[in-house]
Parts: structure tokens; sequence; C-alpha cells
């Protein structure tokens, strides 16, 4: 992000929020999409943290880059969302919580679905490595995490998605 277009953010002007806006609203969304597994609590987490980059940009530090702050930001307006909706429970899903016992896993599982069947501890670090490319010490930083608490998280995410998706573990079972 230029720094220019924050100054100018900084000093009131709309078109640089704009623009602001406009570069990252994608991906904030298939991130939130990711995160919350709705689409409308999706939308609703992004929108908050836009809102909440508007009235606080001021105490953003320049000297950092900026997707790290804001996808702090979006981290947290998508927990603050599902807390807010987990209270709320539709019929439908209640009705849902009867049904019959899930099929295992099998070769048409694929990625998306084994990444969306992870507790949220281990697929928001797995999403932030994987496919968002941050390394280790952002994604720390971001969730307020030691770094090894992190690794373990990582490497926990890594053995469960291997296990969903059936694959085999390394080394020997002796």
């Amino acid at each position: 992000m230029d720094q220019d277009t924050i100054g100018r953010i900084v000093q009131g002007d709309r078109e640089a929020f704009r623009a602001l806006y406009d570069e990252h609203f994608e991906y904030a969304m298939r991130t939130a999409m990711l995160v919350t597994k709705n689409g409308e609590w999706a939308k609703d987490a992004v929108q908050e943290s836009f809102l909440r980059v508007y009235r606080n940009i001021w105490q953003y530090d320049r000297g950092k880059p900026f997707k790290p702050w804001f996808y702090c930001i979006l981290l947290r307006e998508c927990y603050r969302v599902m807390e807010r909706e987990k209270k709320i429970v539709p019929f439908g899903e209640q009705l849902d919580r009867f049904a019959v016992e899930q099929k295992l896993p099998d070769t048409s599982l694929d990625v998306y679905e084994a990444l969306q069947a992870l507790n949220d501890l281990y697929r928001i670090p797995l999403i932030l490595k994987y496919l968002h490319d941050y390394s280790e010490r952002e994604i720390a930083d971001i969730l307020e995490l030691n770094v090894n608490t992190l690794k373990s998280r990582l490497l926990k995410g890594r053995e469960k998605m291997r296990d969903i998706l059936g694959g085999e573990p390394h080394g020997s079972k002796a």
C-alpha cells in the first residue's frame, strides 16, 4: 500500500479510501469466507473491518506493512461476527443436529472441504500461511501468539488435513 494513499486517507480523502477498499475488498472477502464459512457473516465482517480501518487509520504505523494490520482487524471482526451469530441458531440447523452420522471422507473430498472441516484454531493459521503467504512471524503477530505456539498449530493443522484427506503419515509406525 502506497504510504501517500494512507496519508491522504488520514487527511480525509474519500477517493484514497475508495482506492484502498477496491484494492483489498476481494481478497478480504475470500479470507472472511474461509474463516466464517458463511457468506452473510463474511460480508458483515468485511464491512465492519473497512469501517474500523476508516475510523482508526490514524493509529496505523506507517513503518509496518498495511496488509497484516488490516488482516488482524479482519480476523477479529470475523471472530466477533461468528460469536454473535452462534448465539442465534436457525431452526433448520437445529434439525441438522439430529441428522444421521456423517459419512467418512472419501477420495472425492477436496482440499477446500477438508480445510473448512478444521477447527478455527488450526484453519486460520493454515489459511494465512498457505493461502496468503504470510511468514510465521507475521501470522504470530496477527493472531497475537507465540511463534512456537503458531508452529505447533500449523503442524497439527497439517496433520489433521492429512488425516481428513486420507494421506499417509511420514516415517514408520514402529
